[in-house]
């Protein structure tokens, strides 16, 4: 049987070693998820392009400095709807730097994860130094290029795009877009696959297919229709827009996961973000399939929030500053003020958020690099976690870049 699977944002090595580093940052709990994020680009010099870690506590082992693509553009979106959009650039700045001077691709992708710091020279990919093997790894994860990770990357270069300041993050975007468009399917209901995983010059292909990279890309490309005027991305929207919708499940009021390699069996798996997804990012959805977050509510609600999936074995603190946003742009005000006030309950003691209330939150999923141990999430400060927190404490919708639904 083919292997089910859907994207995952979580590190994806065989081995995992987590050790907390004493306490730096300058913020502190009682400062905003905002303050939090603009803190951290304040506190690092010299000034210039940077990528920021996504575990910034973390000293050894895989995650130790890795700045995932993700984190970092939920980081600059959050930014921007913080107000903060010349710091918002510095990481933009980053990515857009990392499309044009990757050490071997030179096609318009990125990679899943880069080296944290500033930029200031080839960009630099994430690793470690395996006292076992007596060598340097990389994680085969962190160096491929997963299609939703390209798409938030497109959201934050166009979130600080300046229609009055020429378009380098513009034309950055839609490079990423090129790329990407190459992964459109046509089995099943089409849609796009899941990009490359593991090293060059021969990474392998991901053939099944996420509603979440599709929803992600659906985003994307609508808002680069709109930026560029050329239809080819509304196009491209249309093609991942319509396989979400085929992944509505009447039966159970939710959206599968996605599909298995043969990009046509559906991954039953019930993951939050592709609930609260859709509904946030894709026009009318939140009206067309209200009944996710009665799903959500009643599978996956957990300790006055949201967990990852139907274990409810903890809080996951970005999933439920998702639905809080969600909530907020519903004008479910009291709601999304309960679940921010769970968001906050999660500080760590240097100001971030922890990624979840429990030391490993389990996903549903396995890891990539071995089928035979899960992916989970670990209590550790999370980048993603504090930038959603953020998204939710301002109304501000990362897939629309305003304040309200599409």
């Amino acid at each position: 049987m083919a292997r089910i699977a859907a994207f995952v944002r979580i590190v994806a090595t065989s081995t995992i070693i987590v050790v907390a580093t004493p306490l730096r940052a300058q913020a502190t709990a009682e400062a905003s998820a905002c303050g939090y994020l603009a803190g951290l680009i304040d506190k690092t010099s010299p000034s210039g392009p940077l990528f920021l870690p996504s575990y910034p506590t973390v000293e050894s082992g895989p995650l130790h400095g890795a700045a995932y693509l993700y984190d970092n553009a939920v980081a600059v979106i959050a930014l921007v709807g913080c107000g903060e959009r010349d710091k918002a650039s510095r990481i933009g700045s980053a990515i857009l730097w990392a499309v044009g001077n990757d050490r071997t691709w030179h096609d318009g992708r990125l990679r899943n994860a880069y080296a944290a710091g500033v930029v200031n020279g080839p960009v630099k990919l994430p690793g470690w130094w395996d006292n076992t093997q007596n060598k340097w790894l990389e994680d085969r994860y962190q160096v491929g290029s997963d299609v939703g990770n390209m798409a938030w990357a497109i959201l934050a270069l166009l979130s600080i795009d300046d229609v009055n300041t020429g378009s380098p993050f513009r034309d950055g975007a839609a490079r990423l877009g090129a790329w990407v468009a190459q992964w459109a399917d046509t089995r099943g209901t089409g849609g796009f696959t899941g990009g490359t995983f593991g090293h060059e010059p021969a990474p392998d292909v991901r053939t099944w297919k996420s509603t979440e990279h599709n929803t992600d890309l659906a985003a994307a490309f609508g808002l680069l229709a709109i930026r560029t005027g050329d239809s080819r991305w509304r196009d491209e929207a249309i093609i991942a827009e319509y396989f979400v919708n085929t992944m509505w499940n009447p039966g159970c009021a939710c959206f599968a996961a996605g599909t298995a390699e043969d990009g046509v069996t559906h991954n039953p798996t019930l993951a939050l973000d592709a609930q609260i997804w859709p509904l946030t990012a894709l026009r009318g959805a939140a009206g067309k399939f209200a009944s996710a977050i009665t799903t959500a509510e009643r599978r996956m609600s957990v300790g006055g929030g949201f967990s990852y999936g139907e274990d409810r074995d903890g809080v996951w603190t970005e999933g439920t500053g998702q639905m809080a946003l969600l909530m907020k742009l519903l004008g479910k005000t009291e709601r999304a003020e309960s679940l921010i006030a769970v968001i906050k309950s999660q500080r760590s003691p240097d100001g971030g958020f922890y990624a979840t209330t429990v030391s490993a939150l389990p996903t549903g999923f396995v890891l990539d690099t071995d089928p035979t141990k899960p992916r989970n999430y670990f209590r550790l400060a999370h980048l993603g976690a504090a930038s959603w927190a953020a998204l939710a404490e301002r109304g501000f919708n990362p897939f629309t870049m305003t304040k309200g639904l599409p």
